[in-house]
């Protein structure tokens, strides 16, 4: 169902003293820097389309090799202590499991990591949706002080000091300059192939199989469907042959209001200037969702009965309230079902996407 990658070699020393650092980073590529090598195909399971790929970007087993060993490299931080895996972790549903994420020294976020698994379906990217695209995602929190605090020349610097790791570059992208724009594409590359499907739901709604979720997840499905019940499809959207449980566009829930009764994050508004994106965020996917908590953009709801506890209520009211949320009349049974359906949307998780680096990858 999914394709697989041969891991990276890493019999290579990481160390980055043993071999001497260059004295300036090498200059940034053309934009028109692409792949060599034989495009693979990243086959989307069961629930799921296929897989959005950009022209300038196609996926080869380099690069998705690569960008599953940037993605969990440490050294893409000013301090060496954060990877992006730190705050998007396999073992959280490809989250971190906090509220917000810890950052370097000392540094915390003010948004809860959002969710990397199946992000390829995403048109845009960050809860505010100020990236368009996966590159670019790569891009922000290396760069972000309270991040990972490291300068994009200073990744580059990192890498083509060590001369098995340049060679990996030029392995995925031809003899030439390492450039950050090469970092962003082959840690996307690698991205692309982090998507789960074939769920309990996918075999009962897609693959025929009527016995694949529970009587209590059927009915949960039922609430979740109902513009009179749950509501809850509206924005988390199914379709009729596949589903991605997001409508993709961004909404008002009236989350993170502050003790004053205003909005203490401003989302979407701070990239459009739109005064309807007030307090907008991007709707998040609810595959896997069962293995990704806390919920909402601030980590405020820790568990999913509390985010249907929430939703029930109408959520918090604001000028700018999606007119979507209302209270709603669901009983203790109709709640605890709509959890159920949401658990059994814990998909397949593919081969080849945990560190390269620990023995059970090695294990392989």
């Amino acid at each position: 169902m999914f394709i697989r990658v041969p891991s990276l070699s890493l019999g290579l020393v990481l160390l980055l003293g043993c071999s001497p650092a260059p004295k300036e980073a090498e200059k940034t590529a053309s934009p028109l820097v692409k792949p060599i090598g034989t495009t693979v195909e990243i086959k989307a399971p069961l629930g799921l389309p296929p897989v959005p790929i950009p022209e300038d970007n196609p996926p080869t087993a380099e690069t998705i090799a690569l960008g599953r060993k940037l993605y969990y490299d440490g050294r893409l931080s000013i301090d060496q202590s954060i990877s992006c895996a730190t705050c998007h972790h396999p073992d959280h549903g490809f989250s971190d499991g906090k509220s917000v994420s810890d950052g370097v020294k000392g540094g915390r976020g003010k948004r809860n990591a959002p969710v990397v698994m199946n992000a390829a379906y995403y048109a845009l990217q960050f809860w505010d949706g100020r990236a368009p695209s996966l590159e670019k995602q790569a891009e922000g929190p290396v760069a972000n002080p309270i991040e990972m605090g490291m300068t994009h020349e200073g990744v580059v610097e990192r890498i083509i000091a060590d001369a098995p790791y340049k060679a990996e570059f030029d392995k995925a992208f031809g003899p030439g300059p390492v450039t950050y724009e090469k970092v962003a594409k082959a840690i996307a590359s690698f991205e692309r192939t982090i998507i789960s499907g074939n769920s309990p739901f996918d075999r009962y709604q897609y693959g025929g199989d009527k016995k694949a979720m529970s009587a209590a997840a059927i009915r949960g499905l039922e609430v979740f469907r109902n513009p009179a019940k749950g509501n809850c499809a509206t924005c988390h959207t199914i379709g009729e042959k596949y589903a991605l449980f997001t409508d993709n566009k961004f909404h008002n829930l009236g989350v993170g209001m502050n003790a004053k009764g205003e909005l203490s994050d401003l989302g979407r508004f701070d990239q459009t200037k739109n005064d309807a994106d007030r307090g907008a965020f991007k709707t998040p996917s609810l595959r896997n969702v069962a293995l990704s908590a806390p919920y909402m953009h601030d980590g405020s709801h820790k568990t999913l009965k509390e985010v249907v506890d929430f939703y029930i209520g109408g959520g918090n009211s604001n000028e700018h309230l999606d007119k979507e949320i209302k209270t709603l009349k669901l009983s203790k049974q109709q709640r605890d079902e709509l959890v159920t359906f949401m658990e059994a949307l814990t998909g397949v998780i593919p081969p080849g996407i945990d560190d390269p680096n620990t023995k059970k990858a090695e294990a392989r």
